[in-house]
Order: structure tokens, then sequence, then C-alpha cells
């Protein structure tokens, strides 16, 4: 099958992936060319401002040349459009998996900013901003903790994708930060649950420039 949409791209954002793991999870993996463009805060990419005038990733353009953003609007597109339960019906599980979708996006977004402000050289870091990304991530592992233990088998839903995409980024990106032993029971869930599913395996990001 020729693909008919266009993913601007990149091997290593975690909303990127995020997207990816719908593609695969609902059969559409094939019906996307991936365009790789890099995006970075002190370089816009001023090529995909007809895309996108946040510049931005991830972008999806449809056939007909309609661009979608962001990584929420794409996914439940996505999902629509294979009939997926990845974004529930029923009222009650949709909001649950759309209150956790938004936790995982906000996770990552607080990732992001934080490893910008952890490469920058040290006179230009800012000791107030380092620390208070360090409370907002350790909150959200104690929260994510908290509910793991009332719900050790949530639902592979958009939630679930959202927040395993945060805690792999982790890996990716934060390998001295040890959140296994701050989160016991939602590292088992990463490792047996998130971390073996094709869909997931299939969109491991790699060293790609």
């Amino acid at each position: 099958m020729n693909p008919f949409m266009k993913l601007h791209w990149s091997p290593r954002s975690p909303f990127v992936r995020k997207v990816m793991i719908v593609l695969h999870e609902t059969g559409q993996a094939d019906a996307v060319e991936l365009l790789r463009t890099p995006v970075a805060m002190d370089t816009p990419n001023l090529g995909l401002i007809p895309d996108n005038p946040l510049i931005k990733l991830p972008t999806l353009v449809l056939d007909d040349g309609y661009a979608l953003y962001d990584s929420r609007v794409i996914c439940e597109y996505l999902a629509s459009r294979a009939k997926s339960e990845l974004f529930p019906t029923e009222e009650t599980a949709r909001i649950k998996a759309l209150r956790r979708q938004a936790l995982g996006d906000g996770f990552m977004d607080v990732l992001l900013l934080f490893r910008q402000e952890r490469n920058k050289p040290a006179e230009r870091q800012t000791r107030a901003w380092l620390d208070a990304f360090a409370i907002k991530v350790n909150a959200v592992l104690a929260y994510l903790e908290s509910e793991q233990a009332k719900q050790p088998e949530p639902p592979f839903d958009i939630g679930a994708i959202t927040i395993g995409c945060a805690l792999s980024y982790m890996d990716y990106r934060y390998a001295d930060i040890d959140w296994r032993t701050q989160a016991p029971s939602l590292a088992a869930w990463h490792a047996n649950a998130f971390m073996r599913r094709p869909s997931v395996l299939a969109t491991e990001p790699n060293e790609s420039p």
C-alpha cells in the first residue's frame, strides 16, 4: 500500500514515538511516509512552517495537505480512523484515559525542558529551574506509583501509551536517575506490560542524527 499521509518525524522525540505506537497498534504504519524533520528550540526549522506554524513535532499531513498537530489530536484522529478503543468510547473510561494522557504529556514536557536546562553550560544553568523540574519529576513518579498500586494492570489505552513513552524517555535521556527504585510497581508495569508490546519494540529510539 502506498502511504498517503506524511508524518514530520524524529527518531528520538517521545511525542513522535507516541504517535508511532498508535500507528502500529491500529495497523496504519504502512499508511504513513516518515519525513525526518529536525527541530530545536534554538534553531527553528523554517521549512516546517507551511505545515505547522509552531514548528513542532509531530505534525501529520493528510493526503489533501491538511496538517494535524499536536500528538493528542494526531493520535485521536488515527484511532478514530481505525475505530480503535485506544480512546475509549465509554464516558468514564474515556475521561480517565484522557487524564492519564494529559499527565503523560505534561511529564514529557517537563523532561524535555529539564534536559534542555541540564545541557546548558554550568554557568548558564538556572538552579531554581533545575530544582523545580526535579520536584515535578519526583512528584509525577510518586503519583504514578500510587496509582499503579490501585490498578496493577491498567488498560492499554492512550493514557498508558503516553505514560509508557514518558518513562521510556527517562531511560533514554536520564540514565543517572534511578526512577525504578522510587517507583517499583510502576517499573514492573513498564517492563512487563509496556515494553513487551510489539508496537513498543518496533518504535525504540535510535541514535540517528
